[in-house]
């Protein structure tokens, strides 16, 4: 009898601890001044005209969706991709935040850019998501996926 005594005193005060623990424990933090920074990052190298500079804010792995679009894979390609679009005759990207959420060493982003030509004229626009990596040298886009 005193064995299950025991026994269940000790359930209790390691449930107890659980919850407790799970009571003290601290919501991510907000990252958005964070990520806003990479995005201004991202539309300082873009208006460079810099494609390889671009692929650098990308994680080594990362996935480039374009619409209507075969997927594109790492940095080499990533460049490409860029370079080919500014070269297109792109010559700024804005992106505006609507929300981001933090989930640790991941964090997404859902929000709505707008493309210009060196005139200022409005080329095209949409919403995206974006899914950040927080690494060693700060927060990379890991995989950007847009409408």
């Amino acid at each position: 009898m005193k064995t299950s005594r025991l026994a269940v005193m000790a359930l209790t005060l390691a449930a107890a601890g659980i919850v407790a623990a799970c009571a003290t424990e601290q919501p991510p933090a907000d990252v958005t001044a964070d990520i806003a920074a990479a995005n201004d990052a991202f539309m300082a190298t873009f208006a460079e005209g810099d494609g390889a500079a671009l692929a650098e804010l990308y994680t080594e792995d990362a996935r480039l969706l374009p619409p209507g679009s075969d997927p594109v894979d790492g940095r080499a390609a990533i460049a490409e991709f860029w370079q080919s679009l500014i070269d297109s005759g792109v010559a700024e990207a804005r992106l505006m935040i609507d929300e981001v959420d933090n989930l640790g060493d991941t964090a997404y982003e859902v929000s709505h850019y707008g493309m210009y030509d060196g005139d200022g004229n409005l080329l095209g626009d949409g919403r995206y998501i974006v899914i950040w990596k927080n690494t060693e040298t700060g927060w990379k886009l890991h995989r950007d996926i847009w409408n």
